[in-house]
């Protein structure tokens, strides 16, 4: 999937049943150019301001989302939509502003059955202080990693992997898992012979 531009009924068929009803109200409000991507591994989506040239708020958000995380995902752009509105660029990116806005725009979905209650409960402690990604908190990372397609079943987080095992990267590199050391996983490139350093949850396709 490239970028695609998303009509705004379109949007329901990517959110969980129900979601799109409480999401629609904020592009009625404001003027928002939503493109949907194929995926980025560094990140889940991402918001602009408008500018002399695009006037108007920007958002773009992975198109191979599972309906959860497109909806959490969604939330934290739109979260900087408001802080924008309310500050500007005056504000950090992921300061306490745009916390306290994350946490009132998530409010209305929670207790609503829009999430699973394993990822509702994960979200609920991850609530209490946002950060700039839920891939950096492991315990919601995990429940909603159990609720994508697995188009391919060799992919895996490395902590899934036993001591010893192989896998491939997505730059094709391959390594072999080493031990733990405090919050990642050291592995080493098999052909240069080098330790590097991978989040727990890095996903990587295994080789068996």
């Amino acid at each position: 999937m490239g970028k695609k531009e998303t009509n705004l009924y379109h949007l329901s068929q990517f959110l969980p049943e129900g979601a799109f009803d409480l999401v629609a109200p904020y592009f009625s409000k404001h003027i928002i150019h939503l493109t949907l991507t194929r995926e980025r591994k560094t990140i889940l989506g991402d918001y602009r301001a408008p500018s002399g040239r695009t006037p108007y708020h920007r958002i773009t958000v992975n198109g191979n989302l599972n309906p959860y995380s497109f909806l959490i995902t969604l939330l934290h752009e739109l979260a900087h939509l408001l802080t924008y509105n309310l500050y500007k660029h005056q504000v950090a990116p992921h300061g306490v502003e745009w916390k306290v806005q994350f946490q009132q725009i998530l409010q209305p979905f929670i207790g609503q059955h829009f999430f699973p209650k394993d990822v509702e409960t994960a979200l609920l402690a991850y609530i209490r202080n946002p950060a700039a990604s839920t891939c950096s908190d492991t315990h919601l990372y995990k429940a909603l990693h159990k609720y994508d397609s697995k188009e391919d079943p060799a992919e895996v987080m490395i902590e899934e992997l036993p001591q010893g095992a192989k896998f491939i990267t997505n730059d094709g590199r391959l390594f072999e898992k080493q031990q733990l050391r405090r919050t990642r996983i050291a592995c080493i490139e098999i052909t240069t012979n080098k330790i590097y350093l991978f989040p727990k949850i890095y996903t990587v396709k295994r080789m068996d």
